[in-house]
């Protein structure tokens, strides 16, 4: 059975390759129509998160998001890069 692990949650998707990518598809045309009611913006994210499980272009472009994320809140949280630590004031 494939999953999806989203922070503590785990989401069940069908063992069907084509259905999963239909799924992800399906999600991100919805999210395209979220100015509806009853579908919604949020299932653009989304729909990514389930196709990255299956197309590896889209498995990039979310890994490189989510880097640029880590790197901003870094960034945002006094830290100049991700790999310099923060700086402890020194006392004479």
């Amino acid at each position: 059975m494939t999953f999806l692990r989203i922070g503590k949650r785990q989401i069940n998707l069908p063992r069907s390759r084509s259905l999963r990518i239909l799924i992800g598809v399906s999600l991100i045309i919805g999210g395209i129509l979220g100015f509806l009611p009853v579908v919604g913006f949020w299932m653009i994210p989304l729909g990514v998160v389930v196709l990255s499980a299956e197309l590896h272009l889209v498995r990039r472009w979310r890994r490189r998001a989510v880097v640029k994320w880590g790197r901003s809140k870094q960034r945002r949280a006094g830290l100049k890069s991700g790999r310099e630590k923060l700086e402890e004031p020194y006392y004479d």
